[in-house]
């Protein structure tokens, strides 16, 4: 297909998306949510052939190699199914963002200013490997009143394709516009720049995956884009805590899933621990098979750990790897922190309530942990039933984003007749 075609194409869909969303916008939340609920249902009756394109997503990802932690977030499991239709129904089940009311006064001269939640209006996703992000999206988006074109992966084409014609269909049976749901039915690139230019017909775009995507997507787009470049996210080990407590936070951050964004990629030791911890966190990492990358001061307790470039401080593995270094105190491990950090989530392993006040109020993250692994900044486990990304932005929206975070807002004022002098 020629690029003009693609262009075409890509119009009629933006357009239609537009017509759903000015219908979404004034849907009741019953509406909304016994639609969300039937799509839950329709997507467990098509379980074997969502799955069924699924493995065939699968096998063309061993054919060209692709990485282990892609094959992961790729993978549909039957938890992770059924995590779909469970997350819409959570969703389908939250008070409605919509309708609002986030202020109202009355001036002097009597009008009465109402600020109330309003859909953003069309939606744009573009995503990477994990085809649960078609459901998760578009679950989100319409609970807001949103209308949605989603841009999955070439990796995770059958499986998105498949995923989307179902959740359309059972939209449109429910009685949610046509058009609600669509999803771009080609796997080539030359698509995503002319939809990043389409801001006539797409009021926001989200992309989630790899650094390289989101800066791409930020390059080139014509509307306002809402992102998280990488998950480089941190513990750090106090001089007193609970050691043992410690251990198991950082083997389920760093060991759980090491390729999502919520995995811990440095740990940070109080000198005054070290002595007696850094041994220990070894040869727990030993035991998960986990290569370490670490300053001199932790070597020289634990040799065998590698040493660390000043890159490794800044990466996002995704994989049984992680950095390590020793710090002086925690205004230190905060500064490591917002230097090297990403701003998504971090968190201090302490007994010391001071030292947790410092850490809490001064590292500059969407998410900050005390005594907790990093791996639950996740919209299922906020209560969120789904998330439609994790935002290390500042502007509008921060951290998980559920149907929430989706809505902007806007002011009615009523009068009587009132003009200015």
């Amino acid at each position: 297909m020629t690029t003009d075609e693609m262009s075409a194409v890509l119009e009629r869909m933006g357009k239609k998306a537009k017509q759903a969303a000015e219908t979404l916008a004034v849907l009741s939340g019953d509406v909304k949510r016994a639609g969300l609920e039937h799509m839950a249902d329709v997507l467990l009756k098509n379980r074997e052939r969502i799955l069924a394109a699924n493995e065939k997503d699968l096998g063309n990802a061993a054919a060209v190699g692709l990485a282990p932690a892609m094959i992961d977030r790729l993978t549909l499991t039957d938890a992770r199914f059924t995590g779909m239709a469970d997350g819409l129904r959570t969703v389908a089940a939250q008070n409605d963002p919509v309708g609002r009311i986030l202020d109202r006064r009355v001036r002097p001269n009597g009008l009465e200013i109402t600020k109330i939640s309003v859909p953003f209006g069309v939606i744009g996703i573009i995503y990477e490997s994990r085809p649960n992000v078609t459901a998760d999206a578009s679950g989100i988006c319409l609970k807001a009143g949103n209308a949605v074109i989603l841009r999955g992966g070439k990796e995770a084409f059958n499986s998105n394709m498949a995923i989307a014609e179902v959740l359309n269909s059972s939209a449109v049976e429910a009685g949610l516009p046509d058009g609600a749901v669509q999803f771009v039915p080609w796997s080539c690139r030359e698509a995503v720049p002319i939809m990043l230019k389409m801001d006539k017909y797409i009021d926001l775009v989200i992309p989630r995956g790899g650094e390289s995507l989101i800066r791409a997507v930020t390059g080139q787009a014509t509307m306002p884009v809402l992102k998280h470049y990488k998950g480089v996210c941190h513990l750090f080990v106090d001089e007193k805590c609970d050691f043992d407590s410690a251990l198991a936070v950082i083997v389920n951050a760093k060991c759980q899933r090491p390729g999502v964004c919520n995995a811990l990629e440095t740990l940070l030791i109080h000198k005054n621990a070290a002595p007696e911890f850094a041994p220990r966190f070894a040869e727990a990492m030993r035991q998960n098979k986990v290569t370490l990358y670490a300053d001199a001061a932790f070597r020289k307790l634990v040799p065998e750990a590698l040493p660390a470039t000043e890159e490794d401080y800044f990466a996002e593995y995704q994989a049984l790897k992680l950095a390590v270094r020793i710090v002086d105190d925690v205004k230190m491990a905060v500064d490591h922190i917002n230097f090297y950090g990403s701003h998504h989530s971090d968190g201090i392993l302490s007994e010391i309530p001071e030292n947790i006040d410092y850490f809490t109020g001064r590292v500059d993250s969407s998410t900050v942990y005390v005594n907790a692994s990093t791996r639950f900044t996740d919209g299922g486990e906020f209560g969120m039933g789904a998330e439609i990304g994790i935002s290390t932005d500042k502007l509008h929206a921060r951290g998980p984003m559920g149907a929430d975070e989706l809505t902007s807002y806007k002011y009615i004022v009523r009068g009587n007749g009132q003009i200015r002098k």
